[in-house]
């Protein structure tokens, strides 16, 4: 059904927000996993989404990537509608040419690391850039040099998947959606494939890009401390529900909510 297309800004006041939910509803089939779900994050902002299995945290980061569709409501990006577009004064449902288009700004990390087994590293980090984005191929090359570096795979820039751990395939995934230059990076359980040693050579590779770089991240883990490291914001999750939001110190420390105090006391005891 068409919609109206308010000013996603309207009356905030503020700069525009690089990620909006507006009222998003995503059901599949009799199960509600997001319910009129609002919330924003700013350009810069680092936020993470914590809750039970099930409470709508990947949903989320499904609906911003388009690997699924909302139900209702209108998802923006930068001020575009991701989920919809304009057409005469209204926003009706967006084709895929102009999500693709949207989704350029957004890069993602997913539990499975996903690397193009029949290419080297070097390959799978330069394959996006040349063929999606135009990059001339010295450009990209130097480009995946430069991010190998930073997650410190520099001596495998040859090497095939198969030859590395599941840290190191994880470190490449990680360079590989950075390759893309997005604006955002989507972080979804990204460890929990791992084995327990390897965690902390990831973690240690996404704090340094909090650390260094003015991206955007939007990330769902189970892993406390760095949410606790890393974020802005942490927003608790149950029933496709924003259950309770603030700084971590607040949110891990002091909660209010006893849906809050109940998920951190089983996660973290």
């Amino acid at each position: 059904m068409p919609q109206s297309d308010p000013s996603p800004g309207a009356g905030s006041g503020v700069g525009e927000p690089l990620i909006r939910f507006d009222r998003v509803v995503k059901r599949f089939g009799d199960n509600t996993v997001l319910d009129h779900l609002d919330f924003t994050v700013a350009a810069g902002e680092r936020v993470t989404l914590i809750g039970p299995s099930g409470s709508g945290k990947t949903t989320i980061l499904r609906l911003l990537m388009t690997l699924e569709q909302v139900t209702d409501g209108v998802i923006w990006i930068g001020g575009e509608p991701l989920s919809h577009m304009r057409k005469g004064g209204r926003l009706v449902r967006a084709g895929e040419r102009h999500q693709r288009q949207v989704r350029k700004q957004i890069g993602m990390v997913f539990q499975q690391f996903n690397l193009f087994p029949n290419m080297t590293v070097r390959q799978n980090i330069t394959e996006g850039p040349v063929h999606s984005l135009g990059v001339p191929k010295a450009e990209a090359n130097r480009r995946a040099e430069e991010l190998l570096e930073m997650v410190d795979l520099s001596d495998k820039i040859d090497a095939h998947p198969t030859q590395l751990s599941g840290g190191q395939q994880q470190r490449v995934a990680i360079a590989r959606a950075l390759a893309m230059s997005p604006k955002i990076l989507l972080l979804d359980e990204v460890t929990s494939a791992l084995d327990p040693e390897l965690v902390t050579g990831v973690l240690d590779v996404l704090r340094t890009i909090a650390e260094t770089t003015d991206i955007t991240m939007l990330c769902v883990t189970h892993e406390m401390q760095f949410a606790r490291d890393v974020s802005h914001r942490v927003l608790m999750f149950d029933g496709g529900r924003i259950v309770e939001e603030g700084p971590p110190e607040k949110i891990f420390g002091d909660p209010t909510e006893d849906r809050t105090k109940a998920f951190l006391h089983a996660v973290l005891d």
